[in-house]
């Protein structure tokens, strides 16, 4: 250790830090931390307030599938074991189904998941109360386990599901009758992207189940996971169906079969596919991810789907297609049309019964009571079997169709934004209504149905559409000749951003889920029920509890607070709050951040000159989380509750989440910093990944597929040697006796973010151990987290000491070098959970000592620094995003003077000089039209993301920090002042 650094006794004796530690508020002490256990006998549950959950869209769906929230709980008011009741708001008792997702460290409740069936009528809030008998379903929903299948049964449809093989669906049923049979999953990859090539192999691949777990079973709602891969398929028999280009062309005699599995097939794609079901329902809510495990240079996967089968037993004019189209478009035809002939099959009537019936999708009246030259000549109009939906692009669809393979394709119709929903049944004997989430928003998407006019129609629903060219997920350039570390950090960096590595720029393990439902059907629905299922694809009903719940639950650590437009200033960030979040959505649907891989990010930095975001540039383009962007949109919607904001984190979450982040192969774990690609920049780091992007949406949903994510990343600390993120900075400090460097912030907040998440949900109590191993070795750092700039670690034990002292290797004693970067990533929000979880416990206080001590001088005057470290801090940019950390210190000592410095250093703009003095001026868009850009676009110059996220955080933060202080000096912010 270097003689001249402080010592672990001087440290503590610094007035300073002597004086902010003395004053941690006494409320914040709690009883220490330990595995989840029991509450005590003692502990009284807190009354339900009425109305405190709601329907996210203010409104009662028109349609209710059955829905799940999660509701947080104050520390130590609910036991572990507590039964809940729920309540409408005339104090009429719902059926609800309850677990647990998070504690607290006293072993009580932290977040619990509800779910309540299908088809109940919720108007108005709901309230739910703990340590009461929940009300039973009126019809439960059961699970059996069998040998070769688990059969689920929702008092309405029994689904029958596979336990091995290609078939993950072998039936669901309604009245005793099949419904849907032999739902599968395909999926085709083709050996070029290009379709100039002068041969293009294409190869299939269909499902092939490795493990079937019933995570849920009722009795209000159940869950099935399915996780396998994709098997190649051989060769089609003479017997068989062949596939071209995404179209059934050669069905066998009896129509189309499931294609054969070669017997040594490739096997890639892993997939997990989550089936839910709520009592009384008739719809299946699908969950389906992958992810793409092939050579980018080689496997261009030109398709993938999911495909059922649906037996058709009602006469050709009584069978049935539906297509949704934008808003409440619908486009309804019958496979056998009987309007518009040379002869009307009701004579003289006009409206007749015949064609009123197929026009509603209700059963015509019997065949003899046709008009004679009608019913002489039916076998004469054309039956139709084939239909198909593409959507290539988010502004365009098509529908065409076609009599059977074979023939020529007719053209139907054309859209702007299909809602990605259909149907394909008869008007007595059922079937199944389909839809993909996020239809348009995703393009290339499609919705095929072939052999309508045979006994059992095909459907397909493709994520990727195989009309559109494979996917090309290539890195973009030949490296243009940064072939070592210098050329990469002086050369790109500094010129497009790009921080570039040969191989490191590859799309292997990343991931995409998708949303689908599917509703086994009675008989066709009418016109104005599909549209009500075409909303609830659209836009799913969710179930939320109010914004002053989760506030007053001290669930997220303290940094927010609801709206408040008491005075002009607080007013003004209000107002700067709302337009930055509308502007980038507005943004989204102006710029078109649409695509299958593309959906649910924003971009960076924003090109003035060419009137576009700098999508082409480097690391200018595509987002990938820099700077919170998913934390601020979180904590943004958990004080607002808006709808809109919601559904934009929530299609962010699941982006980034899987997209952004690698689940397989060498980089498994980490993500991806921003890029023209999402997976293309070398730094491949934690930040990225880090949990404290998911935890939310975890905790506001019971999202088992979130939940999944941030599992993934508990051992991510494993790699972070081979996958140095300091590996290009010169001068690192050799590893010696640890298994790996890193940073407090960018590295090690966002393990211990992973690992309190675990701890919380009642997981490993390995992740405990080292979380708290580290808060311990913090607190014995000689100056804290200015202590070095780089700690060694071991995995084993979560252990650390810092590699060096006092600044970066070489640097002068005089000053102490840190980053800006460290507390941006989610340290801020994480640091201020842990120090409320072990607060009061000495073994600990350490950690709260040293973090208030950097929050306290990292944007301290000079001679300030001095004082409490002996040299200058250097480094310390993002004043205005730091301007929290000012915040948090000044609530957690009390100290009105750091306050008052925390609003001083918001006021003023850390990237484009817009403080608080010019807001009001700056909240306006240009309208750029004309040969200037391709669309007409609202812009506003002075906007980048990393500063709508950081503003944003800060703003929040700090307001809500503020109150502890009595909000003295907000003044300081008037119009006029900074």
């Amino acid at each position: 250790m270097n003689p001249k650094t402080i010592s672990r006794r001087s440290f503590v004796k610094n007035a300073a830090l002597a004086a902010a530690a003395a004053q941690i508020p006494a409320a914040l002490r709690a009883a220490p931390p330990s595995s989840p256990s029991p509450a005590s006998a003692g502990v009284s549950a807190p009354q339900p307030a009425r109305g405190s959950i709601r329907w996210l869209d203010g409104s009662a769906p028109a349609l209710n599938n059955g829905a799940t929230w999660g509701m947080p709980w104050p520390r130590g008011s609910v036991a572990k074991d507590a039964a809940f009741a729920l309540r409408d708001a005339a104090g009429k008792s719902i059926p609800v189904q309850s677990w647990p997702t998070a504690f607290w460290p006293d072993g009580s409740l932290k977040w619990t998941a509800h779910a309540v069936p299908a088809g109940i009528e919720i108007n108005g809030g709901l309230a739910l109360a703990p340590g009461q008998k929940p009300a039973a379903p009126a019809q439960a929903v059961t699970v059996r386990d069998a040998s070769g299948s688990v059969v689920v049964d929702t008092g309405v449809i029994r689904a029958t599901i596979a336990k091995s093989g290609a078939t993950l669906v072998r039936a669901i049923a309604r009245d005793g009758r099949d419904v849907l049979v032999n739902g599968r999953l395909v999926a085709m990859s083709a050996d070029t992207p290009d379709a100039d090539e002068a041969v293009r192999h294409t190869t299939s691949f269909e499902s092939d189940i490795a493990a079937v777990t019933i995570e849920q079973a009722g009795p209000v709602r159940a869950v099935v996971k399915i996780e396998g891969r994709h098997r190649q398929c051989a060769a089609a028999p003479a017997d068989a169906a062949v596939v071209e280009r995404g179209q059934l062309v050669r069905p066998p005699a009896d129509g189309p079969s499931a294609l054969h599995i070669a017997a040594s097939p490739r096997a890639w794609l892993p997939f997990t596919v989550r089936l839910y079901f709520y009592a009384g329902g008739e719809a299946v809510r699908v969950m389906h991810s992958f992810v793409y495990d092939g050579d980018p240079e080689k496997d261009f996967l030109r398709g993938i789907g999911v495909r059922f089968e649906v037996p058709m037993t009602d006469l050709p004019h009584d069978r049935h297609v539906r297509f949704a189209g934008e808003g409440k478009g619908l486009w309804a035809e019958a496979v056998r049309g009987l309007t518009g002939l040379r002869r009307d099959p009701d004579g003289r009537a006009n409206p007749g019964p015949i064609k009123t019936a197929q026009l509603a999708g209700l059963p015509c009246p019997p065949v003899e009571t046709f008009n004679p030259q009608v019913r002489e000549r039916l076998h004469y109009i054309p039956a139709w079997g084939d239909f198909t939906l593409t959507q290539p692009a988010a502004n365009a669809f098509t529908i065409r169709k076609r009599t059977k393979p074979g023939h020529g394709w007719i053209d139907v119709d054309q859209g702007r934004r299909a809602s990605g929903t259909g149907y394909i049944g008869g008007a007595t004997g059922g079937g199944v209504v389909f839809g993909l989430r996020d239809f348009w928003q995703r393009h290339p998407v499609q919705l095929d149905i072939r052999g309508a006019h045979t006994d059992r129609a095909e459907v397909t629903l493709w994520m990727y559409s195989p009309e559109a060219q494979p996917m090309d997920l290539r890195f973009y350039h030949d490296g243009m000749g940064m072939d070592d570390f210098r050329k990469q950090y002086d050369g790109g960096l500094e010129i497009t951003y790009e921080d570039y590595e040969p191989g490191y720029g590859n799309a292997h393990g990343v991931a995409r889920s998708s949303e689908i439902m599917l509703w086994a059907v009675a008989a066709t629905p009418s016109r104005d029920r599909l549209v009500e299922m075409a909303a609830a694809v659209r836009t799913p009903p969710v179930l939320v509890c109010a914004p002053e719940v989760v506030l007053n639950a001290k669930v997220f650590g303290a940094l927010w607070s609801l709206p408040d437009r008491s005075t002009p200033a607080k007013a003004a960030i209000e107002e700067r709050l709302d337009w930055q979040f509308d502007y980038h959505r507005k943004q989204v649907d102006q710029r078109h951040w649409y695509g299958f891989w593309s959906y649910g990010d924003v971009m960076h930095s924003y090109d003035r000159d060419r009137h576009v975001w700098k999508y082409d540039v480097g690391g200018f383009a595509w987002d990938n989380s820099e700077l919170s962007t998913d934390l601020w949109l979180w904590y943004y919607f958990l004080r607002t509750g808006r709808a809109d904001v919601f559904r934009f984190a929530e299609a962010m979450t699941r982006h980034t989440g899987e997209v952004d982040v690698y689940h397989t192969g060498k980089f498994a774990g980490l993500g991806t910093r921003h890029n023209v690609q999402h997976w293309g920049c070398s730094a491949k780091q934690v930040r990225i990944s880090t949990a404290a992007y998911r935890r939310v949406y975890y905790y506001l949903t019971a999202d088992e597929r979130v939940g999944d994510l941030m599992r993934e990343l508990l051992d991510v600390d494993k790699i972070l040697n081979s996958v140095d993120p300091a590996r290009k900075l010169t001068g690192a400090t050799p590893l010696g006796k640890y298994d790996s460097r890193l940073s407090f912030g960018t590295d090690w907040a966002n393990l211990a973010v992973a690992w309190l998440t675990e701890w919380e949900r009642g997981g490993d109590t390995r992740y405990r151990d080292k979380l708290l191993r580290g808060l311990r070795d913090w607190g014995a750092m000689p100056t804290g987290f200015f202590t070095s700039d780089r700690y060694g670690y071991q995995i084993a034990s979560g252990s650390l000491e810092p590699l060096t002292v006092r600044g970066r290797p070489g640097g002068s004693d005089k000053t102490i070098g840190v980053s800006h970067l460290d507390s941006v990533f989610g340290a801020v929000e994480t640091f201020a959970e842990l120090i409320q979880l072990t607060a009061g416990q000495p073994e600990y206080e350490g950690f709260a000592k040293a973090w208030i001590q950097y929050c306290t001088l990292y944007s301290a005057a000079r001679d300030e620094q001095r004082a409490a470290l002996g040299a200058d801090i250097r480094g310390n940019g993002l004043r205005q995003a730091h301007s929290r950390l000012t915040a948090y210190a000044a609530k957690m000592t009390g100290d009105k003077k750091l306050a008052a410095r925390a609003w001083k250093e918001f006021g003023q703009g850390d990237f484009a000089d817009h403080g608080l003095a010019d807001t009001r001026a700056s909240l306006k868009t240009s309208l750029i039209e004309g040969p200037d850009v391709l669309n007409p676009v609202d812009e506003a110059t002075w906007v980048s993301t990393n500063d709508a996220a950081q503003w944003g955080l800060a703003a929040i933060e700090c307001l809500a920090l503020d109150k502890f202080i009595n909000g003295s000096q907000m003044a300081l912010l008037a119009p006029g002042n900074s």
